[in-house]
């Protein structure tokens, strides 16, 4: 038996991830970080190439992607129900602290870009709803091309300005004009590499409820997309 899924896709810096937490904390749902298996598998990457060539200049030529998904399978890296979300596990050992760590981060973009990658986190991510999790997923490609038939899509938008604003307060920074032209001139060219990249790009479900939050605060924001699932939930 599946579980429900509530999908949260959009462009980096919307909220999706903390709006996911969220969301699955009113419904009672499970958050499900798919970004967390693609970190992972960055991680097992490093790690492979630090075992093969400790003074490579650039880690990642030196294991493809058939040897890395190998190496993942064989240090058993899995996501595992921690009761309210999943806690990334990798070589018998929690691995939540290790996948954020700015190496991993510098390398996790070209990781997850591999079409055999985006197939194996994929069948993972099915793997944990057929065990009949109900969860809400977020990503940039859930409702398109992950759970197309998911119980909700939702697409989190924002202007750019907005985004850039709640990306430079989240590093504890202060924001000034210059500062938050310059993040808002990321984010857009972020948004037009995520949008045109030949494996599963950035794109707006045909039937995913766009939801603005330039002017929503956080609250609101989770108040909206719980009261969409509770509405789709009692019409099952």
């Amino acid at each position: 038996m599946s579980g429900v899924v509530v999908a949260i896709d959009g462009p980096s810096a919307s909220g999706k991830s903390s709006t996911a937490r969220a969301v699955a904390e009113r419904l009672g749902f499970a958050h499900l970080d798919s970004g967390a298996l693609y970190r992972g598998l960055t991680l097992v990457a490093l790690r492979e190439a630090a075992r093969r060539d400790p003074s490579a200049a650039e880690p990642l030529a030196v294991v493809d992607a058939e040897t890395v998904l190998r190496a993942a399978e064989d240090r058993g890296l899995m996501l595992q129900s921690d009761g309210v979300g999943f806690s990334t596990y990798v070589d018998g050992e929690p691995a939540d602290s290790a996948i954020r760590a700015a190496d991993v981060t510098v390398h996790a973009s070209s990781v997850a870009a591999v079409p055999t990658v985006r197939e194996w986190v994929n069948i993972h991510l099915h793997g944990l709803v057929r065990a009949g999790r109900d969860v809400v997923v977020d990503g940039r490609d859930i409702g398109t091309v992950v759970f197309p038939d998911a119980l909700l899509k939702v697409f989190l938008t924002a202007s750019p300005e907005a985004r850039a604003s709640r990306r430079i307060s989240q590093r504890g920074m202060r924001i000034d004009p210059a500062s938050l032209a310059e993040e808002a001139k990321l984010l857009a060219a972020r948004d037009h590499a995520d949008s045109t990249r030949a494996t599963a790009p950035l794109q707006r479900a045909g039937d995913a409820v766009e939801l603005d939050t330039t002017r929503l605060d956080f609250e609101e924001q989770v108040a909206r997309i719980v009261a969409l699932a509770r509405e789709r939930l009692e019409r099952r």
